[in-house]
């Protein structure tokens, strides 16, 4: 990999950060076995109710070009989630507005609109980490359900991918965006939410499976909770390759970490025996493991003035090094797990969504 720098372009006056609008945000919470909770009555959603209350409380809105499921990490309440996501949203509005030329792909219309998925994540480390399994376990955990309804895999009838691009049946842009033990949630709900319909071609370079016609266009999970090599286990079935994008993405799993993460570090360490993706990186070991050289790539994270070339992004796995901003200088047993609120993040974020649009002539 090429250590030349990329240029950087000027910097304008920083814009003070929107808050998003009331109706840019929804949330859907699930209860501590993965199943759906109304809103209205805080009680599980019946199974022959499913399809309605997803059909009425997941029906992006007409103006949204981008769909964000935002799955926070350990230890997070219901109001704190809100806030984390809100918090990111800001800061990539922020980003945006002062330095659009970065992302000519979103210089025309990009509203996003945001799901946040929220679960019970206060316990001790197993106890948590057996949770987020259950969120998308066959037969009990909904979260799959949610995922296959914004991608359209629970309409019985569908429209046809817009501009030849795989996004969601309704044509936006869908993004997954987890932090911690949230990653490890969204994975494993998205090698759940798969269906057998026919579809086209992506932005990204990444030929999805040809019977996923609505995919994930971006995955990307901050500090994430999971062995460094469990991409040959756990989530093998987002690894490409002979097993091939069986599940419905499209674009590239984009994983930061840091070596001052000490929750997936140290705390990981004593929980699995080995370091999280979140201190070291996603890792494939096995030979071969029907993966091509580039699939897994590593680069840093960048200024937020700084442009990602697309072919830093446009890889299966992308490792980002981020230890030099995701560092926290405050004393605390988790380190820089949660130290990702920062431009450089919401340009990352942006520029997957850039990137995600379909290559012009």
């Amino acid at each position: 990999m090429s250590t030349r720098r990329p240029r950087r372009l000027g910097t304008r006056r920083p814009v003070r950060p929107a808050s998003p609008a009331p109706d840019a945000l929804t949330t859907v919470d699930l209860d501590e076995d993965g199943w759906l909770l109304s809103a209205a009555t805080g009680r599980p959603v019946r199974a022959d109710r499913l399809t309605r209350y997803l059909a009425e409380r997941l029906a992006p809105p007409s103006w949204a070009t981008d769909i964000i499921v935002y799955v926070h990490g350990w230890r997070t309440g219901q109001h704190a989630a809100v806030r984390s996501a809100q918090r990111l949203l800001a800061l990539m509005e922020r980003q945006r507005r002062s330095r659009a030329a970065l992302y000519p792909g979103l210089r025309e219309r990009y509203a996003p609109w945001t799901v946040v998925v929220r679960w019970p994540s206060s316990g001790g480390y197993k106890k948590i980490r057996k949770r987020a399994h259950a969120m998308s376990a066959t037969g009990s955990g909904y979260a799959p359900h949610v995922l296959g309804h914004l991608l359209g895999y629970l309409h019985t009838e569908r429209g046809d991918p817009a501009d030849r691009t795989l996004r969601t049946r309704g044509g936006q842009y869908l993004h997954l965006v987890g932090h911690s033990f949230g990653g490890r949630f969204l994975c494993e709900a998205v090698g759940r939410a798969a269906d057998t319909q026919k579809g086209g071609t992506l932005g990204w370079s990444t030929t999805a499976h040809p019977s996923r016609p609505f995919t994930v266009d971006t995955l990307t999970v901050f500090q994430m909770a999971a062995p460094t090599e469990a991409f040959e286990s756990l989530f093998e079935r987002l690894r490409p390759g002979s097993l091939g994008h069986t599940a419905p993405v499209g674009g590239p799993l984009v994983f930061t970490h840091s070596r001052h993460d000490r929750a997936t570090g140290f705390w990981h360490l004593l929980g699995e025996r080995k370091p999280g993706i979140g201190h070291s990186g996603m890792r494939l070991s096995r030979a071969g493991a029907g993966l091509a050289p580039n699939d897994v790539w590593a680069t840093r994270l960048l200024r937020a003035d700084t442009p990602y070339p697309h072919t830093s992004l446009d890889h299966a796995f992308v490792n980002i090094d981020a230890s030099w901003r995701y560092r926290s200088t405050r004393i605390n047993p988790v380190g820089a797990h949660s130290d990702f609120y920062h431009p450089e993040t919401a340009h990352l974020l942006l520029s997957l969504a850039d990137h995600s649009r379909p290559v012009r002539p």
